[in-house]
């Protein structure tokens, strides 16, 4: 569960300063009851309210990190991940069925090694992009992320043209391929196979991005504007599609679905709609 709601009695709302109890935010999908901030999500959580219930088949399950460059301390830092984020490593994928739809689903959490892309992570989203070329199933990804996992070196770093050769292996196969974004989707897995979606999609209010604000505002030593790199704003640059809040996450997904079925036409109607 993500700290800003981990208590009872959780802190404010970051957003508008209201407090609500655990079980408001629970049932609004963690969000907040009176102004709708989102608080970060783990992957279990996001299964529940997304997919058809007892539909979700994870697999690729058993893949652990090791230590490429045999760098000290760090098979303790995993450990101490796997404990605080109950996940194996930072990226959870498996078969589903959305309103009776099959699709591939990845999930980030940001919870381990704050979702940073390795080895595993790579691969993970590697073979859930293939699985999808080869089965002819969309394949849908919950991205958040601080980037590369320096840990590991160019080992880390190797995963974007990975991720990436797998996407345009989707395309080439006429796989529809959808992404939404959460709180925050940074560096290597913003430059790779996370913008690489046919259609781009964020939750609000989520930072989006390479590097950070502040490594920005530091290297140009300027001030940047007001909600710079948040969805909203990079709606309106046109980086994304659609913001969906999570209560609308389910529905517009499935209709992305039968929107991408191969001889499908979209009604005038609802090209302002999807």
């Amino acid at each position: 569960m993500p700290a800003e709601t981990a208590n009872t009695n959780p802190a404010p709302c970051p957003a508008c300063g209201a407090q609500h109890d655990m079980k408001a935010i629970d049932e609004a999908l963690k969000t907040c009851p009176g102004c709708g901030h989102h608080y970060r999500m783990e992957p279990m959580d996001r299964i529940q309210y997304l997919t058809d219930p007892g539909s979700f088949v994870e697999f690729s399950a058993n893949l652990r990190s090791l230590n490429p460059i045999d760098l000290s301390g760090y098979e303790k830092k995993l450990s101490e991940a796997e404990v605080k984020a109950r996940m194996k490593d930072a990226v959870i994928t498996g078969t589903c069925t959305i309103d009776g739809k099959p699709i591939i689903l990845g999930l980030m959490s940001f919870n381990f090694m704050g979702g940073s892309m390795g080895s595993v992570v790579g691969e993970k989203v590697t073979r859930a992009l293939l699985k999808g070329a080869e089965e002819k199933t969309p394949v849908v990804i919950y991205t958040t992320s601080g980037g590369a996992r320096m840990q590991e070196g160019i080992f880390s770093l190797m995963q974007m043209v990975k991720t990436s050769s797998a996407a345009a292996e989707l395309d080439k196969a006429g796989v529809p391929f959808f992404i939404i974004f959460c709180d925050p989707t940074t560096g290597g897995v913003t430059a790779s196979f996370a913008m690489l979606a046919d259609v781009i999609m964020a939750e609000p209010g989520a930072l989006i991005g390479f590097a950070g604000p502040r490594v920005i505002e530091g290297t140009i030593r300027q001030t940047l504007p007001e909600g710079f790199q948040r969805a909203e704003f990079q709606l309106e640059k046109g980086f994304v599609d659609r913001i969906v809040p999570r209560k609308d996450q389910r529905r517009i997904i499935s209709e992305l679905i039968d929107l991408h079925k191969p001889g499908c036409d979209v009604p005038a109607e609802e090209e302002q709609t999807v």
